[in-house]
């Protein structure tokens, strides 16, 4: 009887710890779930979550000397068996007077929030040029084709605006991933504000990532091991915009240097949480 009780307890035990891990990889002081998408339903991706961005920047490139299109076709985002795919592939693709020779995806969420926790569990495409990335921007940048652009917010140039890379992956460095916090006084190229951890099998495994987006501070980790954070003494508007609304991006960047025998590769999301 009392080898039963223990038995009991333990599988008790065990439906609690696994129910609360799958709320939140972490102890957070977020904890309400406010926003997500479970990708649970095949097809093309929620309109009432996601925006396709593919109006193309002045001059006909994406932002960093990009070398790719991004597209509403089906063909390079949809959500099939729980996971939505975000898919770069080589093909001549002609689009608003531009002909490129690489499409992908880049999705901006329809939901926006200040302050809180984002979870992302996700593998993440393989080759060497591609540059795949989970990020947040101010709604207020000022960014043509833009949903919040287009919906009157846009008042702000980047990177006064602030953006948010919860984590980036370069083909060029296979397993090393890296966050990193843009600013008016640390951006592009010149970013200081920035910290990377090398995790095992980033394009063959789920891991998840994950932000913790305080009043004072941010704090980033994969698979619940924090790996940096961001946390300036001085906070005023060059070193802490990020006292409003953000929204989420996903997308798969095609980079000048991509291997010429590149074909296809694939972003894969199993889930995205908000937590306040």
């Amino acid at each position: 009887m009392r080898f039963c009780l223990v038995i009991f307890f333990l599988f008790i035990s065990f439906l609690t710890t696994g129910c609360k891990q799958s709320k939140s990889e972490s102890d957070s002081y977020y904890t309400t779930l406010v926003w997500s998408d479970e990708f649970d339903r095949n097809g093309a991706i929620n309109s009432e979550k996601w925006f396709h961005q593919t109006e193309l920047p002045a001059g006909g490139d994406w932002y960093g000397g990009l070398i790719n299109h991004y597209t509403n076709r089906i063909e390079n985002s949809y959500v099939k068996d729980g996971f939505l795919k975000i898919v770069a592939k080589k093909e001549i693709f002609n689009d608003q007077g531009e002909i490129k020779e690489y499409t992908s995806a880049r999705l901006n969420s329809k939901f926006a929030f200040t302050y809180g926790r984002v979870e992302v569990r996700a593998k993440l495409p393989i080759g060497i040029g591609t540059w795949p990335a989970i990020w947040m921007l101010n709604k207020n940048i000022d960014e043509p084709g833009a949903y919040w652009q287009k919906q009157g917010f846009g008042t702000t140039y980047w990177p006064v605006c602030g953006e948010v890379d919860i984590v980036e992956h370069w083909g060029n460095r296979q397993n090393y991933i890296q966050s990193a916090v843009h600013t008016e006084s640390s951006a592009g190229g010149d970013v200081i504000n920035l910290g990377g951890k090398v995790i095992e099998n980033v394009s063959h495994q789920f891991h998840v990532y994950s932000i913790d987006w305080y009043e004072d501070k941010m704090v980033f980790a994969v698979d619940g091991v924090e790996y940096y954070t961001y946390q300036p003494e001085i906070k005023n508007s060059s070193t802490w915009p990020f006292t409003s609304d953000q929204y989420l991006l996903l997308n798969i960047a095609i980079e000048s240097d991509i291997d010429p025998s590149f074909e296809e590769s694939t972003m894969e999301v199993d889930y995205i949480r908000v937590y306040q």
